[in-house]
């Protein structure tokens, strides 16, 4: 039997809204910029940043565990767009 070496990796994922449809929290933030005296922003997009800490035996292998994750439980791929980044721990 073999050993399978397995490493430690940080996924971060970043889920925005999609590109096009309603972001009532990102209107409501920038709204508030101008009440703030930053009237030079001009758009705002609230998402989520999640954070994953998981084994996998090679990077690849943990991308693809974080595209499933993402996929099929963190965002709503009818509303969401997302964004996966992963790197050794």
């Amino acid at each position: 039997m073999g050993y399978i070496c397995s490493m430690k990796f940080l996924a971060e994922i970043e889920i925005l809204p999609k590109k096009g449809l309603l972001d009532p929290q990102g209107k409501a933030v920038l709204h508030g910029m101008s009440q703030i005296g930053l009237p030079q922003v001009s758009d705002v997009r609230v998402g989520k940043f999640i954070t994953l800490e998981l084994e996998a035996a090679s990077e690849a292998e943990a991308t693809k565990a974080a595209e499933t994750a993402s996929k099929k439980l963190l965002a709503n791929l009818i509303m969401e767009s997302y964004t996966v980044r992963v790197k050794a721990l």
